[in-house]
């Protein structure tokens, strides 16, 4: 049976513990294939607990260890349980990737109160209590020897440089995630806290926007100096490499995987030479979104 094939060694995180929010699709469901490739032990959270189910089948059959645990993780009663879930189940929580979020496209002048909120609390709320939980109940707790138990943090937020017109409540949330990751790097360490800054990926994600935004992902790629979209796998390889050994010094920082799009500029018309760079895609499992058939 294929399996994922990822760049780093086999057993890169055995007998290391990893939770990956959002892990029932996407990115999340990605990233912890690979991470469960490379000998973790993966505890995926989520709101559907179908998802989750359907995910841990496929990581178990290609020989990986898997938990799941239902939560909405902007209800702080239930971060709180999920956590305790994962410990209970573990043991130990060395990783944290809080990758769960969403948002719906609208201008400013017309997003609710309600819906503000509800995207804030997703793509900003949620991650801390996340990352709150594994500290207090495990990271920072005294493991016996007078330190802490440490881990590493990963926080998925996305392109939101010079503004996210049309998602604003969204750019303003993922804002907010990087300078919290910038103060958690201060006042956890010595927990790692990171960021991933995903550009614009070929993830089932985009088949969940309305039709009328087809035309605009299908032309995305023009606007990006590689000229073309990201893949999954190489979100999770940013990720892993954050969680890993080789990123031991690295903390407060935040890694851009979006083919140099932010850096286009007005004044210089040209995206870009019209070459690409060939992707790297190591999901064995992964799908094109339906969204992008025909480009």
């Amino acid at each position: 049976m294929p399996s994922y094939r990822s760049v780093f060694r086999a057993d890169l995180f055995a007998g290391q513990v990893a939770i990956v929010t959002g892990g029932g699709s996407g990115i999340g469901r990605c990233t912890a294939h690979e991470l469960a490739s490379l000998g973790a032990r993966v505890a995926i959270v989520g709101r559907t607990l179908e998802k989750l189910e359907a995910v841990r089948g496929e990581i178990e059959a290609a020989g990986g260890s898997c938990s799941v645990h239902a939560a909405d993780i902007r209800d702080e009663v239930a971060v709180k349980a999920a956590v305790a879930a994962v410990l209970e189940a573990h043991g130990r929580i060395d990783a944290l990737v809080n990758n769960a979020g969403g948002q719906f496209p609208a201008p400013l002048a017309t997003i609710s109160a309600k819906g503000w909120d509800a995207v804030v609390r997703n793509n900003l709320t949620g991650g801390f209590l996340m990352a709150r939980e594994c500290i207090t109940q495990w990271m920072l707790d005294d493991d016996g020897s007078g330190a802490p138990h440490g881990g590493a943090i990963v926080n998925i937020i996305a392109d939101m440089w010079n503004g996210m017109p049309g998602m604003g409540h969204s750019g303003a949330a993922r804002a907010g995630m990087l300078n919290f990751t910038e103060t958690a790097s201060l006042e956890w360490a010595p927990v790692r806290v990171n960021a991933v800054a995903p550009g614009w990926i070929a993830s089932s994600g985009l088949d969940k926007y309305p039709p009328e935004m087809t035309e605009t992902f299908r032309g995305l790629h023009k606007l990006v100096p590689l000229r073309r979209l990201g893949t999954e796998s190489e979100v999770a390889a940013a990720i892993v490499y954050l969680l890993s050994p080789a990123a031991a010094f690295v903390s407060g920082s935040c890694l851009r995987v979006d083919g140099a799009a932010p850096n286009a500029k007005r004044i210089w018309p040209e995206v870009g030479t019209g070459g690409t760079t060939d992707a790297f895609d190591g999901f064995h499992l992964a799908s094109s979104p339906g969204v992008l058939k025909g480009t």
